[in-house]
């Protein structure tokens, strides 16, 4: 996006184009320059345009590109078709982006990355001045914001939704793509949030997973926590399991299942499980340690390595105390008669 007075400009990278990318770059470009545009020239982006109508000069709109109009109350205008001309300033501008900004090619490791050092080079570049204007971008830029108008008191959310069921596989798709929900949401309605950066599902009210947004087609993202329910009743499955494909742990966890299941065989991987559950609550890296730490003094069971998880000042709330219940204090009660019990052991003898 670049404004015509100033010709300051900004610039956001996305993996595709689609309606929440078109939402995001907007949202994020009229919070970097403190205002929206009274009117912003767009070409013919199947985005924001459904149809052409009369020759060119009648446009049916998308819904997207109405909601994201209604929400700033920007007006619009649209180039004729093959008329680069029309829009030169962002033409250049993407000429001199390419050249200035991407090359060499960034070393990055994400998107977000990649627009963090694309806006700070946006904030750099309004020090220059261009040839013929009296002061740099900079200086130009107060005369644009003046004619802007103010920012919404509501943030525009760049997200789409969509209301779907999850499958028999736990599964929600969106946008091509499945992704997994907790096992216990199968057959159940679910709604589905996207946006640039991620998918996010609810059930009943309640978010109940979050995944990165996938940008290729027809691709499953599983996150094993989700499956590990189903597995504790079927334990069998624990080495076969689609979402557990790829599922890298630590060292520790391979000796913790030989251990397990040498002394207790299928019920052994059955607690490994229950182990790995705790992960539903926990994150790995603690858990890693309270398993270190249960193998070094032989205590492998789930509820034994629970007990690492906790701080250890936090254990005395799990012991009964007598504040606060004074009249407890004269409760005696007698030790119990053992002989009574090797009696029923010796068949009365």
């Amino acid at each position: 996006m670049a404004l015509p007075h100033s010709d300051a400009s900004f610039v956001m990278a996305f993996a595709r184009e689609c309606t929440e990318t078109f939402w995001e770059g907007h949202v994020q470009a009229f919070a970097f320059f403190g205002g929206v545009a009274k009117r912003i020239s767009y070409d013919n982006t199947k985005i924001a345009v459904a149809q052409i109508i009369g020759g060119g000069k009648r446009r049916r709109l998308t819904q997207g590109f109405c909601q994201l109009q209604s929400h700033y109350l920007f007006a619009h205008h649209f180039c004729r078709p093959a008329r680069g001309n029309e829009k030169g300033v962002v033409e250049g501008q993407v000429k001199f982006t390419r050249l200035n900004y991407f090359v060499p090619v960034p070393q990055v490791r994400d998107f977000t990355e990649l627009n963090a050092r694309l806006r700070q080079q946006c904030v750099e570049d309004r020090e220059r001045r261009l040839r013929g204007q009296a002061g740099t971008k900079a200086a130009l830029l107060p005369g644009d914001q003046a004619a802007f108008l103010s920012l919404p008191a509501t943030p525009f959310a760049a997200c789409r939704q969509v209301s779907t069921t999850a499958s028999s596989l736990s599964l929600v798709r969106f946008d091509t793509n499945d992704y997994s929900v907790p096992v216990r949401w199968g057959h159940h309605p679910v709604v589905a949030k996207g946006d640039w950066q991620a998918v996010r599902l609810y059930a009943q009210g309640q978010e109940v997973a979050v995944h990165g947004r996938i940008w290729e087609r027809e691709q499953v993202r599983f996150e094993p926590l989700h499956y590990l329910a189903l597995l504790e009743r079927k334990p069998g499955a624990l080495d076969h399991a689609r979402p557990l494909a790829g599922w890298t742990l630590p060292e520790s966890f391979g000796l913790l299942r030989r251990r397990l299941e040498a002394q207790w065989e299928g019920e052994g991987t059955r607690e490994y499980i229950r182990v790995l559950r705790l992960l539903e609550k926990h994150t790995l890296p603690d858990l890693r340690v309270a398993v270190e730490k249960a193998l070094a003094v032989g205590g492998v069971t789930r509820d034994a390595i629970a007990q690492f998880l906790f701080p250890r000042e936090d254990w005395r709330l799990t012991v009964f105390s007598l504040d606060g219940h004074p009249h407890l204090r004269t409760v005696h009660i007698a030790p119990p008669n053992l002989q009574s019990y090797r009696e029923l052991l010796g068949g009365g003898r």
